[in-house]
């Protein structure tokens, strides 16, 4: 039985973790490495990093705290943000991470993700959906820059082509509940889920325990969350035992 994920999600700012409400208000939570330290004995699957103003900043991810990070971490680790190109792929992935995010980069040139798929395999091309429901309530449209600037393309046309492309896993965020602990959008998940044949990680929203298991039974592969985590209102084995308890297949 293929085993569910649960993924603690690390913002990162200037080389610290933060943690903000629908992108803003952003409050310092730690050092990258040490976070993700605890998290690893805390029983977290992986852990998912994300620069989330190197794009907008226009500058790559900083290399330094990924190497800090992957020195004190025995789980497998994704880092997004500010990565354009295959060579920043291959930097990234030489300081010792599993997997590279992309969001801006795949949407403004989609033939990243096939490349970086050709070069390094698809099971590290992680493509990276900011996803916020059009004002007539009618399926969901593409942000990029962290979530600043609307693509006009719809989200799960968009999942598909990238996993077409090359992509090994979709990162679906959803915007519209990112940070309000209202629940997933289970919606938007389903709907990704559907069209895509690769693992879907659910994003945005998370704020009670019935919510990880309301995601992964509409089609997630893992659950992601943040400040649920960070400020320690639910704890990665709780979920997981609650999951287990539910019949869902977890790592304990």
């Amino acid at each position: 039985m293929h085993t569910k994920r649960v993924i603690p999600c690390l913002d990162v700012k200037d080389g610290r973790v933060v943690k903000g409400i629908k992108f803003v208000n952003l409050r310092d939570a730690g050092d990258p490495a040490e976070v993700s330290s605890a998290y690893d004995k805390a029983g977290a699957d992986e852990v998912v990093f994300l620069d989330i103003t190197a794009s907008s900043d226009n500058r790559s991810t900083q290399l330094a705290w990924v190497r800090d990070v992957a020195s004190k971490l025995f789980i497998p680790f994704t880092v997004g943000g500010g990565i354009r190109t295959t060579d920043d792929f291959k930097a990234i992935l030489r300081e010792g991470a599993d997997k590279i995010a992309v969001n801006s980069a795949a949407i403004m040139n989609p033939n990243l993700i096939s490349e970086a798929a050709l070069k390094f395999g698809s099971q590290c091309v992680v493509v990276a959906i900011d996803a916020k429901r059009r004002e007539n309530g009618d399926g969901w449209t593409i942000y990029k820059n962290g979530g600043r600037v609307d693509m006009n393309i719809d989200a799960v046309e968009w999942a598909a082509r990238a996993v077409s492309l090359g992509a090994g896993e979709i990162l679906l965020t959803s915007m519209d509940a990112d940070g309000t602990k209202a629940g997933y959008d289970t919606e938007l998940t389903k709907a990704v889920a559907e069209a895509v044949s690769v693992p879907v990680i659910a994003s945005g929203g998370a704020g009670e325990l019935s919510h990880f298991y309301d995601a992964l039974e509409v089609g997630a592969d893992a659950v992601l969350a943040a400040s649920l985590f960070h400020y320690k209102e639910l704890e990665i084995r709780e979920v997981k035992e609650y999951l287990k308890e539910r019949g869902v297949a977890v790592r304990l």
